[in-house]
């Protein structure tokens, strides 16, 4: 990212800008800031642009198809203004790079698996798209960029309804719509587009991706060449990995009507987490810290490439929760929590550290009264002991919620401990003590103690505690901010009300002689943060292709690690009990209890962190 210069505005609609991510032939692509604090892309049509009717034009389609299409594995649209002197569209923003950067530039060709699982979240993204009515028609390895949580489709420039796209690959003038090397042969000869031309296209970039090059040659080649072989020639797969040899023929066939469908692929193609190799994944924690740095004001690396990178949205919740193959998230699910439109890795706390050490100047790290403090400890009573708050939603239905537990220590010690937890991850961590004082208190570098699911997560980033009153403080780390309270810390921190067993009825009728059959329990047991303390057990019939129930039973069992105990109690994401695992089991995400009381009765709700949705409720067993 570069950093603003005099021609640049300072804001654009409600958005204060905070660098340059990139220019281009159409426009300029700036990092910005809402007035909430969520970081987005704001892209800025060129002036020379901005005065042909036709541009303009073209410009507010592309607006209307990214809106038509809602996030989905595509960017959502926060602001637009396309009939402002010079038209812009601010997306959600989240560091990534560019398919094409990490293949060509950075990594080469990616191993079998991370082809796979980006085969499914593409399919997954392109099967939203034509389910909103669109052919995408640009779909190439510059338009897709690579997120922890899987792939991301931009640019919608050339984006057409179906029902529109009579002209295949040319303008009224003849010229080519589309990328040579990633295009359809319908494309080719002007045809009219189907979603299969998509598929086509989705096949190229597969190919591409594990291969390093185009299967029908790129414009080195010439792009007449190039266009004559995708109508006519078979695609070139050599090296490809036999794996994904069937997969990407399939893609590739010449005639539409024997391509799979997006929706086809994204429902059968299976799924690895973490789906990128190691060094990918470091990348985009450094991204992640540098749009922290540039955020908090700490001089950006001149000339990164990061693209703007749309915000995943949140993964659809089934109707009721805890209900056996009805409370299942598919496995497919390529998105993430959509609150924070900036990432800390794989999750809130994935950014590494800013790489200063937090001290201001001041030797030992401590100023003002904390100065004073023994070397043994600088941290104020004040500080000490365990708070938590709300990074996204609201303390009754919260999605991403974090934990600080402080512990007194000298600066440089690993005197905290973190939790944090959003839909789909739980992380917790030890935080180095930068500096206390009797109102502030700074934590560094850190290290990860668990992640759920393994290896999801990436060191927190620089985190500060002030103190506003004797039971509350406000927390931030770059652009995120919160309100942590005051809570119980210790080995007994679940309410007393939670602990036990408790069961669910079915969800619907079942005849006497089967009731015994469905088991829904979940028990709680008492103990501190970290430990897994919550387990669950299903069993229900085995059904038939007809949906009969068959006398064979599903038994689940799993394991969910208590991350919160404040006003509800908060668990990450379920752990398989590999004893007791059916192959049709799933493990659902994270979650959070709470009492109620309805007519007399006692009840026990647990709601999902991923979305909005009816809550599983439990009755003392």
């Amino acid at each position: 990212m570069d950093p603003l210069n005099a021609e640049d505005p300072v804001t654009i609609g409600p958005f204060r800008l905070l660098g340059r991510l990139g220019v281009g032939g159409m426009g300029r692509v700036y990092l910005a800031r809402s007035a909430g604090g969520r970081a987005v892309a704001v892209k800025v049509v060129h002036p020379e642009l901005a005065a042909q009717d036709e541009f303009r034009r073209r410009f507010a389609r592309e607006v209307a198809a990214l809106e038509r299409v809602g996030g989905t594995g595509t960017a959502p649209v926060l602001g637009a203004d396309t009939d402002a002197e010079l038209p812009w569209v601010a997306v959600g923003y989240v560091p990534g790079p560019f398919l094409r950067t990490v293949v060509h530039d950075e990594y080469g060709p990616l191993p079998p698996a991370s082809v796979r699982t980006l085969a499914a979240g593409l399919a997954r993204a392109l099967s939203h798209i034509h389910a909103s009515g669109l052919v995408h028609r640009d779909l190439k390895p510059s338009n897709v960029l690579l997120t922890v949580d899987g792939p991301q489709i931009i640019d919608f420039g050339i984006a057409r309804a179906v029902d529109t796209v009579t002209d295949g690959g040319l303008t009224s003038t003849g010229a080519v719509v589309g990328s040579p090397g990633f295009m359809s042969p319908e494309q080719v000869r002007g045809e009219k587009l189907t979603p299969a031309s998509d598929v086509f296209c989705l096949g190229s970039v597969l190919a591409y991706a594990a291969t390093g090059r185009s299967p029908f040659g790129g414009s080195d080649s010439g792009v007449h060449a190039t266009m004559f072989r995708i109508a006519h020639d078979e695609p070139d797969l050599a090296g490809l990995a036999p794996e994904l040899a069937g997969l990407i023929r399939a893609c590739l066939a010449k005639d539409p009507a024997a391509r799979p469908s997006a929706t086809e692929l994204a429902d059968t193609l299976r799924v690895t987490d973490p789906w990128l190799p190691a060094d990918v994944l470091a990348r985009l924690g450094r991204h992640a810290a540098r749009l922290l740095e540039a955020e908090d004001g700490a001089p950006a690396e001149a000339g990164d490439p990061t693209p703007a990178t749309p915000l995943p949205q949140a993964r659809a919740a089934a109707p009721r929760r805890r209900g056996g193959l009805l409370a299942a998230v598919t496995a497919l699910a390529v998105a993430a929590a959509a609150g924070l439109a900036y990432v800390y890795g794989p999750g809130l706390f994935g950014a590494f550290a800013r790489g200063d050490d937090g001290r201001n100047g001041t030797a030992g790290g401590t100023t003002g009264a904390a100065s004073a403090r023994p070397a043994a400890g600088i941290v104020p009573d004040a500080f000490l002991g365990a708070w938590e708050g709300v990074l996204r939603g609201t303390a009754n239905n919260p999605y991403e919620t974090s934990r600080i537990e402080i512990s007194q220590g000298p600066a440089g010690a690993r005197t905290a401990v973190y939790t944090h937890v959003t839909g789909e991850r739980l992380c917790i961590g030890r935080a180095v003590l930068l500096s206390a004082t009797d109102s502030e208190l700074v934590l560094g570098e850190a290290e990860i103690t668990e992640s759920v699911p393994a290896q999801r997560c990436t060191p927190a980033a620089r985190q500060t505690l002030r103190l506003r009153s004797t039971d509350v403080v406000e927390w931030t780390s770059g652009v995120a901010k919160s309100t942590f309270q005051r809570v119980k810390a210790g080995a007994d921190v679940v309410p007393a009300a939670l602990v036990g067993s408790w069961k669910q009825t079915p969800l619907h009728a079942v005849p006497p002689d089967m009731v015994d059959r469905y088991v829904y329990r979940v028990t709680i047991n008492q103990g501190p943060v970290g430990a897994p303390l919550v387990r669950f057990e299903q069993s229900y019939p085995r059904t038939d292709n007809e949906g009969n129930p068959t006398a064979e039973d599903i038994t689940c069992a799993s394991t969910a690690v208590v991350a919160g105990a404040g006003s509800l109690l908060v668990i990450g994401p379920e752990t398989r009990d590999p004893d007791v695992w059916d192959p049709d089991c799933v493990e659902n995400g994270s979650g959070n209890f709470r009492i109620v009381r309805y007519q007399g009765k006692e009840l026990l709700h647990l709601y999902g962190m991923s979305a909005d949705g009816e809550p599983g409720e439990y009755v003392r067993d």
